[in-house]
């Protein structure tokens, strides 16, 4: 399938953390348009709203994960801006991958009982700040220098996905109208979320007639450039069973990287998800025909076809037809991006939290119009970089364990 190696766990130990922590609390916070805000004040926003969520206070907060694409010591000033304390800290960074990645490390460190709730926390004011999502992109060709792409100045990330898209489309036959139908799913997904910042119809000539941003991408096939920020609480599982809400709980994560840029990718239609998949799916000791809902980090229309193929879900090259199907749209066979997702819903910068955060929202039964009726498996995919690190969890219901 690829030219790297994928590695699936050989042992059983990974397999023994699985159900041993819960997500306890969620929240979201400003997301779409939030002027006068900063990063910290939205994060700051929904840190508080996720801890009240799992029945805590911030002073029982004593793990702390998080990550920005502006700051390098970025948990340093978020643990000032808290008041906390925490035993455990990660600072992590992989892109939009990185709350997703975020899950094992964190359980690891419950049980071991270096800390007892962890709080995951992202906040990003991309669309509203003044350094925004164009000053970032700027400053990261400093920090993040890409030796082979960046002298040539490409307008990145979209060019690298859509070389990947231009690839898929040459090597399986996929076609615009079938990504396309990507985006007009998530959209109608969106049309039933409150939260999510495009609402209106959207259709396949819709998605074609729109500017075009990098062959073969319009503006349609790419991410929302969104406010937002987005938070989660994770916890050991006996002592999950005491919050208000109903736990979540983590049945296997695991996190690949193959490659940083996109032009060292082994092969441009086969991604890091197909490892990180694999992984997570044998940690948990699932099957992607046992998931009632998907969470899939879709940056771009081409993303929400290769995860499917790579996570298993259908066939490389068939994802393109599988799609066209109407299959993961609302009323489709395998529900994928119910909140909207990145196309439709909310991305500030960094999406992979709040695919975990709708997971989290659909197994509790809590997604109002959208809610995937019985919903008791979901899968969280985040993807970082141009389809660099992935990062893959299965979580579901106490029915699971």
């Amino acid at each position: 399938m690829s030219m790297v190696q994928i590695r699936t766990n050989s042992s059983t130990g990974l397999q023994a953390l699985r159900g041993k922590a819960a997500i306890t609390g969620v929240a979201t916070y400003g997301c779409g348009e939030a002027p006068g805000m900063d990063d910290m004040t939205l994060l700051v926003r929904a840190a508080h709203a996720a801890v009240a969520d799992a029945g805590l206070t911030m002073q029982d907060i004593d793990g702390l994960c998080t990550a920005s694409v502006n700051a390098t010591m970025w948990p340093m000033p978020v643990i000032e801006h808290l008041g906390i304390n925490p035993s455990y800290v990660n600072g992590t960074m992989l892109g939009g991958s990185s709350f997703i990645a975020h899950l094992l490390p964190s359980i690891m460190a419950l049980e071991a009982g270096q800390c007892n709730a962890v709080l995951v926390c992202y906040g990003s004011a991309q669309r509203s700040a003044v350094f925004g999502r164009k000053e970032s992109g700027a400053a990261r060709k400093f920090m993040d220098p890409q030796p082979f792409e960046h002298p040539y100045e490409p307008m990145m990330p979209v060019a690298a996905y859509a070389m990947a898209a231009a690839r898929h489309m040459q090597q399986y036959g996929t076609t615009r109208e079938q990504l396309a139908a990507v985006a007009v799913a998530a959209r109608q997904w969106a049309q039933k979320n409150p939260e999510a910042f495009m609402r209106d119809p959207l259709t396949i000539e819709d998605v074609l007639k729109s500017r075009m941003v990098a062959d073969p991408f319009t503006v349609r096939d790419c991410c929302l450039v969104t406010d937002g920020a987005g938070a989660f609480v994770l916890t050991r599982a006996d002592r999950a069973k005491s919050g208000p809400q109903a736990p979540v709980y983590v049945l296997g994560n695991a996190t690949a990287c193959w490659n940083r840029q996109i032009s060292s990718m082994p092969e441009l239609t086969v991604t890091a998800a197909a490892q990180s998949g694999a992984q997570a799916f044998a940690m948990a000791g699932l099957k992607p025909a046992d998931m009632d809902v998907l969470e899939l980090y879709d940056a771009f229309t081409i993303n929400t076809l290769l995860f499917l193929e790579d996570l298993g879900f259908v066939k490389k090259g068939e994802a393109g037809a599988f799609v066209a199907s109407g299959a993961i749209a609302p009323g489709g066979s395998l529900p994928v991006n119910t909140n909207g997702g990145g196309l439709s819903c909310v991305h500030p910068g960094m999406y992979g939290i709040f695919a975990l955060i709708e997971a989290v929202r659909q197994l509790r039964g809590q997604g109002g119009e959208r809610q995937v009726a019985g919903a008791q498996l979901a899968l969280a995919h985040g993807n970082g970089g141009t389809l660099s690190s992935q990062a893959t969890a299965i979580l579901g219901t106490a029915a699971t364990l």
